[in-house]
C-alpha cells in the first residue's frame, strides 16, 4: 500500500461497497524488496481487510482497481477460528444483511 491516505481511502471504499466488513490501517511499516532489479526501501501503510471467502475475489478486483501500484501486495489468509459473534457480524456485513444506519 502506498501511504496512509490511500490505505484509508481504499479501505473505506471496500467497506462502503460491502466487499469487506472492516478495514484496519497500520499507518507505518518499513518495507524492503527487489523491484525491477533494484533494492527498494519504502515507508508504506498496511491495510488489513476482513471479508468472507465468497467476497474475497471481488474485493481483490476492486482493490486492484483503486490502488496506485501496478502489483499491490494482496495476501489471502485462511481463517482457522475466532470469536463466533465477530465472524457472524463479518458475514452479515459482506452479505448485505448487516444493519446500516442512515
Amino acid at each position: 500500500m502506498g501511504g496512509r491516505d490511500e490505505a484509508e481511502r481504499i479501505g473505506e471504499a471496500l467497506v462502503e461497497q460491502r466487499f469487506a466488513a472492516c478495514g484496519s490501517v497500520v499507518p507505518m511499516v518499513h518495507s524492503f524488496f527487489y523491484w525491477e532489479g533494484r533494492l527498494h526501501r519504502e515507508h508504506e501503510a498496511l491495510l488489513l481487510l476482513k471479508t468472507s471467502a465468497a467476497r474475497s475475489e471481488a474485493a481483490q478486483v476492486e482493490l486492484r482497481r483503486l490502488h496506485s501500484y501496478d502489483s499491490p501486495e494482496i495476501l489471502e489468509l485462511p481463517l482457522t477460528g475466532g470469536s463466533p459473534d465477530y465472524l457472524a457480524w463479518v458475514l452479515a456485513e459482506v452479505s448485505g444483511r448487516g444493519p446500516r444506519s442512515a
